[in-house]
């Protein structure tokens, strides 16, 4: 990708709407743009960003058996009623009995008359599975989703972090026991520390409670942050979590599970999984035979990571004074080329590096001093810098910068390939 080519640029200034260190950079960088509060735009460096995450957790979700699907984000009254979730204010509600023709006042809709845009899905694939699961041999199974979730959410800030319309990833397993749940609650629990630590983050495993998805307790994904709007309680040896809102432990007491000290930190959730038990089930008709004839509602769990939600969470972790400073698996590129003055090496460093199948950013813009071109290479935080000039051509090399570093080094023109 060449910047002289890309039609977004950067910003100096931050925006004067935005606190948040993610929305900030973010922002700057010409990852994503801000359309409305708690709703973004994911531009070209962005979108790159977005599925190198969604990729993660996609190997990560097929590897415990998860199979891809993909639902409706308009989701009709029916599914929802009979759970008791359709009167929640939680989702964006769509009277479409108030369209144009009718000749009424679309100010006056009413809002709740057939359908709300989808804030979660459990209703409507319980629904679907009810078409195919009629024995004991049908199950389990999990099927997944990555799609765009739309909530009502009064407190549109801290950019990414919480918004009105992101980014997620919704798995849901089904099963014949609470016994077979238990088992792949676990499996998927390993499956979502593998994706966070492949995004660079180090995720708290965290006791929680199951707001309007279960009635039974929950685990969350925290990672630890001042930013963070969740306060947990952590044992600072074996990493036992609660979070505040049912927990019995506070600041300064012992671990219930080892003799380690538990800490108050602020965290933000990126992650967690729910036990469903036969809530959804049981409403909706999900059932299926035993191996001697009788019918049992089907068990339920489901598990959640929000994409958005994560690239925002990368940012606030990985930052500095300059700019982001992105995990490898992670970064728009790994290479941020930069040439200082046209030379043709430079484009053949491009060519080759990407014929090797090494994703670049090419700074080939020639309006921009060497300064603007530093500055938004640190900004936008590939991890590896190379910068190639007619005084290091004079020495048949390159200069290469690690971001996370302050020091460079020359390369030869030929250890390119073995260095990157």
């Amino acid at each position: 990708m060449k910047l002289s080519k890309l039609f977004t640029k950067t910003v100096r200034e931050a925006p004067a709407d935005e606190t948040a260190k993610n929305a900030q950079l973010l922002i700057r960088g010409g990852f994503v743009f801000k359309n409305s509060a708690g709703v973004y735009s994911f531009l070209p460096l962005g979108w790159k960003v977005a599925q190198k995450i969604i990729n993660i957790v996609r190997e990560e979700m097929n590897a415990i058996d998860g199979q891809e699907i993909f639902m409706p984000a308009l989701v009709e009254k029916k599914y929802m009623e009979p759970t008791g979730r359709w009167e929640l204010d939680v989702g964006f509600y769509v009277d479409s009995s108030l369209s144009k023709a009718s000749g009424k006042d679309r100010s006056l809709a009413s809002g709740k008359d057939n359908f709300v845009l989808g804030w979660s899905h459990e209703e409507v694939l319980t629904s679907i599975a009810a078409k195919y699961i009629s024995s004991y041999k049908d199950l389990p199974f999990s099927a997944y989703q990555i799609q765009t979730k739309f909530r009502h959410e009064a407190r549109a800030k801290s950019g990414l972090l919480r918004g009105r319309e992101f980014m997620m990833k919704d798995l849901y397993s089904f099963h014949a026991s609470e016994d077979d749940l238990d088992k792949y609650y676990e499996k998927a629990a390993k499956a979502y520390h593998k994706v966070f630590e492949r995004c660079g983050l180090k995720a708290i495993y965290t006791l929680a409670t199951g707001g309007v998805f279960t009635d039974k307790f929950t685990h969350e994904f925290q990672v630890v942050s001042d930013i963070g709007e969740d306060t947990i309680y952590v044992c600072d040896k074996c990493e036992y979590s609660e979070n505040k809102e049912i927990a019995k432990l506070k600041d300064g007491d012992k671990c219930p599970k080892c003799d380690g000290n538990i800490s108050e930190k602020k965290s933000i959730e990126i992650g967690n999984i729910f036990n469903n038990g036969t809530k959804y089930s049981e409403a909706l008709g999900l059932n299926f035979t035993d191996e001697k004839g009788d019918k049992h509602p089907v068990v339920m769990g489901a598990y959640g990571i929000g994409i958005s939600r994560l690239m925002a969470t990368i940012v606030e972790i990985h930052n500095d004074e300059k700019g982001i400073l992105w995990p490898e698996n992670v970064a728009p590129c790994k290479v941020h080329l930069v040439s200082l003055g046209q030379n043709k090496e430079a484009d053949k460093i491009y060519d080759d590096l990407q014929k090797s199948g090494t994703d670049v950013l090419y700074d080939d813009r020639d309006d921009k001093t060497a300064g603007e071109k530093f500055a938004d290479a640190d900004l936008i935080g590939c991890p590896v810098r190379i910068v190639v000039s007619k005084k290091t051509l004079e020495k048949d090399s390159v200069e290469l910068k690690l971001r996370n570093e302050k020091d460079f080094k020359l390369i030869k023109l030929t250890e390119i390939s073995q260095v990157v």
